[in-house]
């Protein structure tokens, strides 16, 4: 296992190494819902210039229909990856509010080569898994995938709840996806168990190496962001509990999201759900999150459970061009 840790490591900085030596960044693309009613469980875009404020696309209007991708007609929880063969990867939850909040049964996987057309696969676990534990999910939430340069193949996580006990409360699981990201490959493996609910997991790796893997706690007293720093995703002996909280801020918050600036400072922005605003904090380190600033959702931009990566100049262009405002 100690072999595998230092694979892990030597190929992660060969593969950060590489693809940012490919692409130069000059802007920053946030992908989003907006709300909780099915006009609004759509998937959005906002651009942004500095990687802290931004300006949506489609004068505030979906970049693509959710009755065309999900078996739901809806969708939630965007999370968007540059891959590592040219393609860029997108999985959302599967799900309606208005049914519920245990009434999804699954999630879409998308991918796409120019972040403007996608191709898309609805997965239902109760279909894909019958006469297994996955057959009772009643919520799949918040897929998020990640790249495994050990094998070579993205990661998708999650996070599960089902009727028959074998989960009794939201813990978060992963699997494989296949070759052309339209399904997960055999059954789902548990990640970890905080032994009380976990939902909206977020995984970045640093210049080390190292995993960082924030998620939100549901169960315990005070609900809020934690941090695991793992050296090997699999090894769960490697993972390091951090103490205290990530947020900066008193408010209730969900749905994390991590991602690095031009100049090295890692960002981390989560929805203040209750408090109308998204809010943006700094870190040099990854440990400690000084706030920045409180975006407003107001108008065109209300931003619910996103994501965002760094794009090129060409890519913005295309971008601008596909969805203008007025």
């Amino acid at each position: 296992m100690k072999l595998r840790s230092i694979l892990w490591l030597t190929m992660a900085l060969i593969s950060a190494t590489s693809l940012s030596a490919k692409k130069k960044t000059e802007a920053y693309l946030f992908t989003y819902f907006t709300g909780n009613a099915p006009e609004k469980e759509q998937i959005c875009y906002a651009i942004s210039e500095d990687g802290w404020n931004y300006t949506p696309l489609n004068n505030g209007q979906p970049i693509i229909a959710s009755k065309d991708i999900a078996r739901t007609g809806c969708v939630r929880d965007p999370h968007i990856l540059r891959g590592e063969d040219g393609h860029f990867y997108m999985v959302v939850t599967d799900m309606k509010s208005s049914l519920g909040w245990s009434s999804n049964r699954g999630m879409v996987l998308m991918r796409s080569k120019d972040l403007v057309h996608w191709k898309s696969s609805a997965i239902h676990f109760p279909e894909r898994y019958a006469g297994t534990m996955f057959e009772h999910v009643t919520r799949v939430w918040a897929p998020q995938t990640i790249y495994d340069p050990l094998t070579k193949r993205y990661i998708v996580y999650f996070s599960i709840l089902t009727d028959d006990g074998s989960c009794p409360y939201d813990r978060v699981y992963w699997a494989y996806a296949n070759h052309n990201f339209t399904d997960l490959d055999g059954e789902p493996h548990l990640l970890f168990d905080m032994r009380s609910a976990s939902i909206d997991t977020d995984i970045v790796r640093d210049d080390e190496g190292l995993l960082h893997i924030f998620f939100k706690t549901e169960g315990s007293r005070q609900k809020g962001i934690k941090q695991f720093v793992a050296k090997n995703f699999y090894n769960g002996k490697t993972w390091e509990l951090q103490p205290g909280w990530c947020q900066d801020t008193n408010k209730q918050v969900e749905g994390s999201g991590v991602f690095r600036l031009h100049d090295g400072t890692w960002v981390l922005m989560y929805d203040c759900y209750t408090s109308g605003h998204y809010q943006f904090c700094k870190s040099d380190d990854l440990k400690s999150f000084k706030r920045v600033q409180d975006t407003k959702t107001e108008g065109t931009f209300t931003p619910r459970h996103g994501t965002v990566i760094a794009i090129t100049a060409k890519e913005r262009d295309r971008l601008l061009k596909a969805f203008p405002n007025d």
